[in-house]
């Protein structure tokens, strides 16, 4: 077995993969709440990989009901080195049609209800979001997805909104004049919380409309998503199957493995032991450091 467990958290119509070897589905415990469904771990071309579906089983949960720290946490436990998340998106630009995938490489955070970070009173911590994703895991999934048959944007800013309204035409054109290029609901917090957790992270954005900007055309609807999202959903699997394929054996340390390094701020002796008893995933490296 390889060195690699790669977390693969599914969104919006991506509810299993295909491929997978000595499958077996576990229930993990976090102390931050209940994942959104257990994990589905198995392995494919001699790696392990850990399954999570965003929504729960059956697409029970919103966006603002994802527990993204209990997932991020729940997938640290089970020992994943790294995260591809797969999530249905918005286009903001004409040339990202419906089924393009996106690498996205820069996150904007317009969510307001949900917890954010794994570090509160007792023990903070200041993670650098500047480079919010893994270059090297983004580089393979867009060589994956490439392989998969999707036409592949490498790169591209990502506006997290609450949800689960799709945007006013206000609103779909303001994001616009940021700069954005795709808008979802569900990358954050994930991607913060990841990156807290020293889990390198990679999302694959697969476009489902074109939001409502477009003023000459109708605005999207659930039922033009859905179709759409089941044909990226099909290159979603087959590229999960390519990134297996590729992996090396050996795992190269990255950058992100230890992040905390240059983030906890809180002294040794103003530490909250009941948090770091809930951190004891997330922080696992420095505690065996002691």
């Amino acid at each position: 077995m390889s060195e690699w467990t790669i977390g693969v958290i599914g969104g919006s119509g991506l509810y299993a993969v295909d491929g997978l070897e000595n499958v077996q589905e576990i229930a993990v415990e976090s102390p931050f709440g209940e994942p959104s469904a257990p994990l589905v771990m198995g392995e494919m071309a001699g790696h392990r990989f850990v399954f999570l579906p965003r929504h729960g089983k059956g697409h029970r949960l919103t966006p603002t009901e994802v527990n993204a720290r209990a997932n991020i946490d729940a997938l640290k436990r089970a020992g994943c080195t790294d995260i591809v998340a797969i999530s249905a998106i918005g286009s903001l630009q004409e040339e990202l049609p419906p089924g393009q995938f996106v690498i996205v490489d820069q996150f904007i955070d317009r969510t307001r209800q949900r917890a954010s970070t794994f570090f509160t009173s007792g023990m903070v911590a200041h993670v650098s979001m500047a480079d919010p994703v893994c270059p090297r895991l983004s580089d393979m999934v867009a060589g994956a997805s490439e392989e998969a048959g999707a036409n592949v944007a490498k790169g591209g800013t990502y506006l997290a909104m609450e949800g689960p309204q799709f945007s006013s035409r206000a609103e779909s054109h303001l994001y616009r004049s940021w700069g954005a290029d795709v808008i979802g609901m569900t990358a954050m917090p994930e991607a913060k919380l990841a990156r807290e957790a020293e889990l390198p992270y990679a999302l694959v954005g697969m476009v489902t409309d074109y939001d409502c900007w477009r003023e000459h055309e109708a605005p999207v609807e659930v039922e033009a998503v859905i179709a759409q999202m089941n044909a990226n959903a099909t290159k979603a699997r087959a590229m999960l199957q390519a990134l297996a394929a590729s992996l090396p054996d050996k795992r190269d340390a990255s950058p992100i493995d230890t992040c905390l390094d240059y983030a906890l701020i809180t002294s040794p002796e103003a530490r909250d032991p009941a948090l770091l008893a809930k951190l004891d995933a997330v922080m696992g490296r420095i505690h065996k450091k002691g």
